[in-house]
């Protein structure tokens, strides 16, 4: 099929968005590709339109998971077959997927890069007739970029076994320098960068100082009809938001990584569906969620780099309508910001000591635990030995660089099945167990392929089925599962911490101390950035692309700065017309203030007057307290 056939078919549209074609014919070309996207802009179709024209399976990497399952989903609705690979799975079901990659009709193979270090992927994925390696968030491989993660480093190696399969990164925030440490990180051939402007033009930024931060962010949802994200700093803000927008009239909902998955789903869907008109997140949400009609995206805290500002207000307007980013934040802000900056760089005796602790919590011997994968509670570890988690997390970060562990999102994997005996054991054991028949003709009829893979399945819905508690259902599955009948993984929700090598004694452990303090300079220079943005009188637009190279950007019209400059200069405009016809009229003749008021052509009456006043004050106009005269006028 032709690209545009494949477009057709698979996603109903006649023409690509600006600069997807150009990226799809340079990966067609085998040359390796940088597109710069905009949120929004299409990112997926640049690799999963030429990976549908070419033969063979494309290995898309992300580094979330939740966007990962989202896509394998949208992909297999359209037919297309797409797999998933990340943490928390076992090893069983890994070697069945990364089989049907090698001699199935995968098309997608999505890992985490994580999964992608694996020598157990790596050695299958070179059996694998690869078409393409699709490197999404691609500025998570620069430590110049905001959101750093240290197993990208390692794709590069993925070129060693496939040298002629060409690499797409894609990203929608990278400065000039991030653009070219991507390159140089990923080993391309040459350099090769497709852009577009990452103007939003029916976007308005907005900056409000405000000390009643609620009674803004009402004011914006009172005003602006239609669905909106309010993104704030934690978990706990979250909630309380949520309520008191409730409180005053407006449907709302919260989102944070701390609730079940369910429950997010739930909440997601329901803002997705436009029966909860606001969703108040931190920002564990957004990414992937396309909701086109989003009219307002507030900040109600300062945020930490204009990177992810900008990645999170371009949530606003993708349907192309008028729509507001605001971002609201006082001096307190500043200060919490600069308070969290101290905390993000531990020292390396604080590392060390992080790194002694999970040792102990895992209770991994020393020289033991490579390639072991634990779920992971950072309230709890944080609890268990007592350590403040700001700067637990961070020294967690420092461990991730320097390769001993790689602490991954949250899995939200959905609960797994495989059938372990043949069918005609199966049906022996139904005619034996008479009250798991009626169970088991169930989960066989709702899913196939439950001999062959593990199959994703919702306890809820085969609850529903039956009329009975889902708790029943699991209780069944878990049987099955201890007779040996099936293989059943349940759902997943936690946090994943794995092990990049084995147990080292703390005290003797190589903590890079050279980069801690790069990274330190960088952040800095991050906040010192989006200070400047919330303070400087520059239209909003103009210096958010600026700060991503796009030098040639104009003054946008409808951001605050620009409206307000509108405002002053019709202000300033109003004034002259005014004065000039109060200079004309008493040039003629001495006027009392009634008479001259009403022959002014320009303005209202209290604009009219106003002007007087100012002309009073510079002494151009005079009055000998009824009569209004110029001011060189004798009397």
């Amino acid at each position: 099929m032709t690209l545009y056939e494949v477009l057709k078919r698979y996603w109903g549209y006649d023409s690509f968005r600006p600069s997807q074609e150009e990226v799809i014919r340079s990966v067609l070309d085998k040359k390796d590709t940088l597109a710069l996207l905009p949120t929004g802009g299409g990112k997926s179709i640049c690799f999963q339109v030429p990976a549908l024209v070419l033969p063979g399976v494309c290995i898309v990497i992300s580094p979330l998971i939740a966007l990962m399952r989202d896509q394998v989903e949208s992909l297999k609705k359209r037919g297309i077959e797409a797999v998933a690979i990340v943490a928390g799975m076992k090893k069983s079901e890994i070697d069945i997927l990364l089989n049907n990659c090698i001699y199935g009709k995968v098309k997608f193979l999505y890992l985490s890069p994580e999964r992608a270090m694996s020598d157990l992927v790596r050695e299958r994925i070179r059996a694998m007739n690869v078409n393409l390696f699709a490197v999404d968030e691609a500025h998570c491989i620069s430590h110049w970029g905001y959101d750093f993660r240290p197993p990208y480093l390692h794709l590069k190696d993925l070129r060693a076994i496939h040298k002629e399969v060409p690499i797409l990164a894609l990203t929608a925030t990278a400065t000039e320098r991030v653009v070219l440490d991507i390159q140089e990180k990923l080993c391309f051939t040459q350099s090769n960068v497709v852009r577009t402007s990452f103007e939003r033009k029916n976007l308005s930024y907005v900056v409000a100082q405000e000390d009643n931060k609620l009674k803004k962010l009402r004011s914006v949802a009172d005003n602006v009809a239609g669905a909106g994200i309010v993104y704030v700093r934690n978990r706990r803000e979250t909630q309380a938001v949520s309520r008191f927008l409730n409180s005053v009239g407006i449907e709302s909902g919260f989102y944070h990584a701390g609730l079940p998955a369910a429950q997010r789903s739930v909440i997601q869907q329901s803002w997705m569906d436009g029966l909860t008109r606001v969703i108040v997140a931190t920002n564990a949400f957004g990414m992937g969620i396309d909701k086109p009609d989003v009219r307002f995206v507030i900040h109600l805290d300062m945020p930490e780099s204009l990177e992810a500002y900008f990645q999170e207000a371009g949530r606003a307007g993708r349907d192309g309508l008028k729509s507001f980013a605001v971002c609201i934040y006082n001096e307190a802000d500043k200060a919490l910001l600069l308070k969290k900056f101290e905390q993000s760089f531990p020292s390396v005796e604080y590392i060390r000591k992080i790194y002694q602790c999970l040792g102990n919590y895992y209770q991994l011997a020393f020289g033991a635990g490579t390639g072991m994968s634990f779920d992971f509670d950072i309230a709890d570890f944080c609890s268990r030995f007592n350590l403040d988690s700001v700067p637990t997390i961070n020294a967690l970060k420092f461990l991730e660089h320097d390769e001993y562990i790689s602490l991954t999102e949250t899995a939200l994997l959905q609960s797994r099945v495989k059938i372990r005996v043949n069918a005609e054991e199966l049906y022996r054991f139904q005619i034996q167990h008479a009250s798991y028949d009626i169970f088991i003709k169930l989960l066989l009829r709702s899913y196939g392929g439950l001999f062959e893979l593990y199959t994703p399945v919702r306890e809820s819905d085969l609850a529903r089925r039956l009329e009975c508690p889902v708790d029943q259902v699991v209780r069944q599955l878990e049987k099955l599962n201890e007779l040996g009948l099936i293989h059943y993984i349940r759902q997943s929700d936690s946090a994943q911490l794995l092990f990049l090598q084995a147990r080292a004694d703390a005290q003797q452990m190589r903590i890079d101390g050279k980069y801690i303090a790069e990274r330190k300079e960088i952040v800095k220079n991050q906040m010192r950035a989006i200070f400047n943005y919330v303070s400087v009188t520059k239209c909003r637009s103009q210096l958010l692309l600026e700060y991503f190279n796009d030098t040639a950007s104009r003054e946008c019209g409808i951001c605050d700065v620009c409206l307000e400059r509108k405002k002053q200069h019709h202000t300033v405009s109003l004034q002259e017309k005014i004065s000039l016809d109060i200079i004309r009229l008493l040039s003629a003749d001495r006027l009392g203030l009634d008479e001259l008021i009403r022959a002014v052509k320009h303005g209202s009456d209290k604009e009219r007057v106003d002007t007087l006043r100012i002309l009073l004050d510079a002494g151009k106009v005079k009055t000998d307290g009824i009569n209004y005269y110029l001011g060189s006028t004798r009397s």
